[in-house]
């Protein structure tokens, strides 16, 4: 750790290569859809770290798993938001893609065809205690509970984080993929886990309650902190069983609304490893969940 500043954030996920095609209205099948397509750097748990990076005040690590194919260009892009990449490179997969389809039409929503490829393969053989030299915090991807070997990895890193005192965090990630998992399986696995970031349908979709406010409480029973991200409404934050506090969101105009919640986290993760408190933090998240949704990308944009 250097001296003079917080401990490091070590945040474990997918790194993907994002194809963003935005269109406005419906898509025409069986024939052309006008779009903007591009290719960016993207997965849930590097925009994570990026956005967390973006603050500054720590050191920012990322461990995840790429195929040959794009390794040094993720390498690079990682590097030049500031975060420090441990970057396993898988010799049978690629990388993983996500196709984004963003309907500008229709508040900037998107939709994700995706192939996890390497970003999936994770295993226990994958981790080293020595990760969490000097880290203050441990960040993991839900994406890493959907394959079994990603499971049993999960298991060896909050395992040997709780014997360092090291506090964990888990952002549930994907509601469709939770679905298939199943919520009684997914709150088994994130057992030990200290503070849970799910999205508004994600909280409800594990609880089974329609209300976000019900459900952020229900979980905070399994988890000692919920932040429950709800886009144009904000926050909200419940421990032991009740809700503590609600936090507004920023305006901002949507141009894309792809890492929003990925920023959102990275920026309370920050703030917390700052000395902030989680009400304060999740403030902070806000303002990076607004600032996202205004460019394209799931990455921050370029400082000018």
């Amino acid at each position: 750790m250097v001296p003079g500043r917080t401990g490091a954030l070590l945040v474990v996920g997918d790194v993907i290569t994002d194809v963003v095609a935005r269109h406005r209205g419906p898509l025409a099948p069986g024939t052309d859809t006008t779009a903007t397509i591009r290719r960016v750097p993207g997965g849930a748990g590097a925009n994570v770290a990026c956005w967390a990076a973006r603050r500054g005040g720590a050191e920012v690590r990322l461990l995840g798993r790429v195929g040959a194919d794009a390794v040094r260009w993720h390498e690079r892009e990682l590097t030049a938001c500031g975060v420090r990449p441990a970057l396993v490179v898988d010799e049978q997969a690629p990388t993983g893609t996500v196709i984004c389809l963003v309907d500008e039409g229709a508040g900037a929503e998107r939709t994700f065809l995706t192939d996890s490829g390497a970003s999936l393969r994770l295993e226990p053989a994958d981790w080293s205690d020595a990760l969490l030299d000097g880290a203050a915090r441990l960040h993991l991807s839900g994406y890493l509970l959907f394959t079994e070997t990603c499971r049993e990895f999960v298991a060896v890193a909050v395992k040997a984080a709780r014997a360092r005192g090291v506090p964990v965090s888990l952002d549930p990630a994907s509601a469709g993929f939770l679905a298939q998992l199943g919520a009684g399986r997914f709150l088994a696995l994130v057992e030990g886990v200290d503070v849970l970031l799910p999205s508004r349908d994600e909280a409800c979709l594990l609880t089974g309650l329609s209300d976000p406010a019900d459900a952020a409480v229900r979980l905070s029973r399994y988890v000692p902190l919920v932040v429950t991200k709800q886009g144009a409404r904000g926050a909200l934050l419940a421990r032991s069983g009740a809700v503590c506090a609600r936090v507004p969101a920023v305006p901002a105009v949507p141009r894309d609304t792809t890492g929003a919640g990925d920023a959102f986290t990275g920026a309370f993760l920050a703030a917390l490893l700052a000395g902030a408190d989680p009400e304060q933090a999740a403030a902070e998240g806000c303002r990076a969940g607004a600032q996202a949704v205004e460019h394209v990308g799931g990455r921050p944009p370029a400082r000018t």
